[in-house]
């Protein structure tokens, strides 16, 4: 398990960015984040969320869309949707009345290219705010971009290449790098306008062709990484999974090729729509936009030629959130901050996943970060699905954290820390229903979630307290054995039970199990 690459910082690091260092729940600037809403008014959706906790990952707390197609038509009447309107001032009087109960102070309101392009767009502005009490800001398609991409970069803080937004009146690019927004372009490709272009399929290939070669030549070409955000791009990532029979359906941080991409596009085109969204679940005002998306996108690739393309389920709402952040939040690891907080409110000893991790490590020795911060998210919750009936306890926790809302972790990374948290209550996991997401690893990944999982499943049991203050482990690959020195207090501890659960994580070592 120990690995020649350079080792990352141990427990002792610096509080500033060392996830097991001074907890931020006490900061007053990270305090007011309790509870945030925002409000997001877009051509085809009206969604409020409010985002609960401190968490550097976002907690939904209370999440709502109405599909009121605001945007339906504004291209050939250059109005909005009658019918839009009269849906989308229910849905806000909702959402006011909804955030005053949840006593969450004002609600950050933002209104995009429906609002900003069409010419009853102030008169409705004004009657929202009248009608509602709601402060509205209608940004500019530039803005909407650097919001949209702040959303990813919440998600993902080392992510480098294109946003990509597309709503049902515009499409944004954003370039992002070295945690920051840069380039950004807006453009009139969503698609409500495109089912207004006249001229025939030629024309509207040829005009998504020209728009898209623009919006290159402003944000450049050279991104090896396309991120998707926008319903319509969900919608065929889901579509791609139902192609591909991929097991895990969770989309954020799902990755496509661009061959896959271009076999789903083409699978789309020939496809029946109606069965298409029987099987997905899709609703029938998305899919409705699914067809004209995929054209855009299957443009996209040929003319910027990324080498992989990335779902996030994060967007201009999570860039509203961003925004709001302290600096000291956003330099967080979003993965192991939310499992922190996860461990704080759900396990029966908040802190002890730290003592856990330091009790263990010497099992892996110095690992490289992307490894590291699993073993760490893993310690913190080892011990937060002890409410779950025993018999059910180890799927459970690979369930919880397979589809849970945590950012900065591809699907491989769930999968193993999913797995890893299965062996912590399980030594085997053969004949699991879970067996066909396993698939998703390696062999090697496979062999080192269960080496993690029992190592978790002996530490765990053998000190209640602190682990350390019963014995100390240490392992040599070299040797092939795994000893554990034992305090005073550590032999009353070292029980039937504990020596069982020390062998077993010894033998998924292929080790010699040694007590000293």
């Amino acid at each position: 398990m120990k690995s020649k690459n350079s080792a990352q910082p141990t427990t002792q690091g610096n509080d500033d960015w060392d996830p097991f260092g001074q907890p931020l729940f006490d900061d007053p600037s990270v305090r007011a984040l309790s509870r945030v809403g925002v409000v997001d008014i877009g051509s085809n959706s009206i969604r409020m969320v409010v985002f609960d906790g401190a968490a550097r990952s976002p907690a939904y707390f209370f999440n709502e869309k109405v599909m009121a197609g605001l945007g339906q038509g504004l291209a050939e009447t250059g109005k909005l949707s009658a019918d839009g309107r009269v849906r989308g001032l229910a849905a806000l009087k909702r959402f006011a009345a909804l955030a005053e109960g949840m006593e969450i102070g004002p609600l950050t309101c933002v209104a995009t290219a429906a609002m900003r392009d069409a010419e009853d767009g102030p008169e409705f502005h004004a009657e929202i705010e009248r009608e509602t009490g709601l402060k509205l800001h209608v940004i500019d398609g530039i803005e909407e971009a650097r919001l949209s991409a702040q959303g990813v970069l919440l998600g993902w803080p080392e992510a480098e290449g294109l946003v990509c937004d597309i709503g049902g009146n515009s499409m944004e690019l954003a370039e992002i790098k070295n945690g920051k927004v840069w380039r950004r372009a807006t453009s009139q490709l969503g698609p409500f306008r495109l089912q207004m272009v006249e001229g025939g399929k030629k024309a509207l290939a040829a005009h998504i062709r020209d728009t898209i070669a623009d919006l290159a030549a402003q944000v450049g070409t050279n991104h090896d990484r396309i991120y998707l955000v926008g319903g319509s791009w969900r919608a065929i990532a889901r579509l791609d999974m139902e192609r591909r029979g991929y097991p895990l359906l969770v989309l954020h941080e799902y990755r496509m090729s661009p061959d896959d991409l271009r076999e789903t596009i083409d699978w789309i085109a020939k496809s029946d729509m109606d069965k298409l969204r029987a099987k997905t679940g899709t609703s029938s005002a998305r899919m409705e936009l699914v067809p004209l998306a995929s054209q855009v996108l299957g443009e996209l690739i040929e003319q910027f030629q990324p080498r992989e393309i990335d779902v996030s389920a994060y967007g201009i709402r999570e860039g509203l959130l961003y925004e709001q952040m302290p600096e000291r939040l956003r330099r967080r690891d979003p993965l192991v901050e939310a499992c922190r907080h996860t461990e704080r409110l759900m396990s029966r000893m908040p802190g002890f996943g730290k003592k856990l991790h330091a009790f263990i490590e010497p099992i892996f020795g110095p690992l490289p970060p992307e490894k590291f911060r699993l073993v760490r998210a893993a310690c913190l919750l080892h011990d937060t699905t002890w409410r779950t009936h025993p018999d059910y306890r180890a799927e459970a926790c690979f369930e919880n954290v397979t589809r849970a809302n945590y950012s900065a972790m591809s699907h491989t990374e769930r999968v193993f820390l999913g797995l890893a948290l299965l062996h912590r209550y399980k030594n085997s996991r053969s004949g699991s229903q879970l067996e066909p997401l396993f698939g998703l690893l390696s062999e090697e990944r496979l062999q080192e979630a269960e080496v993690l999982g029992k190592a978790m499943r002996f530490g765990a049991m053998f000190a209640t307290h602190s682990p350390a203050d019963a014995g100390e482990l240490s392992y040599s690959s070299k040797a092939g054995v795994l000893e554990l020195k034992l305090t005073k207090r550590g032999k009353a501890l070292f029980g039937e039970v504990a020596e069982a659960r020390f062998r077993s994580l010894a033998s998924a070592l292929k080790a010699e199990a040694k007590v000293s």
